[in-house]
């Protein structure tokens, strides 16, 4: 299989770096496309990648197209893709808010795969909801799932409303997690510890506590029951959140985040 990915940015690169190991490519190197010069210039000292600068040379021979690019980029990009496309190609999309139907209708094409990434691909534990159109099979399906799992777990869902919603879940979710981080790191410097102990205390803390949570088959809440001891420190700390409506802002959030990748698909 010609796997062909579509700018080399984060997203782009992670999945590109995930999947060039794929058995699916068999004796075929990924072959990954960008515009500038430098990172151009960077990939090609990567022996698993075939690395392109010319739309022409890759993309009417690919099988299977990521599209990972900005998605204000994606107009002007299906322009320039729409000549060199057959009917047997198979586009998945990386990209925030931009439906199905937008690429069916701007690509002239119908087989198209939906993605929600998210940042923790990075490390190899990232979770990427999916869903496709129509006319991508069964079998079609599953390759662009043993793609996706190159760089963690996928989850398929039934439409594309679990896709936005996925934005405000696990797309969107890196960053709220990295915020309370934040929160908690600047509390421990006020406190005294120094930059390096802050870190170890909240980044040591964070890990453990979901090393603790996918071990066992107990919820977050009854995990902060064994915490909290009542009248205890825990339970005074989770009592000022409570005060401060900490959960329903979380949820506000992410219902945020969901509102605007919807948003983003009307455009």
């Amino acid at each position: 299989m010609k796997v062909l990915v579509i700018g080399a940015g984060n997203m782009g690169l992670t999945y590109a770096e995930g999947m060039a190991s794929s058995p699916l490519l068999s004796k075929h190197k990924l072959r990954i496309f960008d515009t500038d010069p430098k990172k151009i210039e960077t990939l090609r000292q990567q022996p698993q990648f075939d690395v392109y600068n010319n739309l022409d040379d890759c993309l009417p021979k690919a099988d299977l197209v990521f599209i990972a690019v900005k998605p204000f980029h994606s107009e002007n990009l299906f322009k320039i893709m729409k000549p060199m496309l057959n009917d047997d190609q198979i586009f998945v999309s990386l990209m925030a808010g931009v439906t199905i139907e937008t690429i069916q209708q701007q690509l002239g094409k119908s087989k198209v795969v939906r993605t929600m990434p998210n940042l923790p691909a990075q490390v190899g534990k990232g979770v990427t909801s999916y869903t496709e159109s129509e006319t991508v099979s069964k079998i079609e399906l599953l390759m662009v799932r043993n793609l996706l799992d190159t760089t963690g777990t996928s989850i398929h869902v039934a439409t594309e409303n679990f896709i936005d919603a996925s934005t405000g879940i696990s797309g969107s979710g890196p960053a709220y997690v990295f915020y309370f981080m934040q929160s908690m790191l600047e509390a421990a410097l006020k406190m005294g510890f120094s930059d390096y102990d802050s870190k170890v205390l909240v980044s040591n803390t964070f890990e453990g506590a979901i090393e603790l949570f996918n071990q066992n088959d107990i919820s977050p809440k009854s995990w902060i029951a064994k915490v909290a001891s009542k009248g205890g420190t825990t339970q005074a700390a989770i009592d000022s959140m409570d005060d401060n409506n900490v959960k329903q802002l979380i949820e506000d959030a992410a219902y945020a985040a969901f509102d605007r990748a919807v948003e983003l698909g009307k455009k």
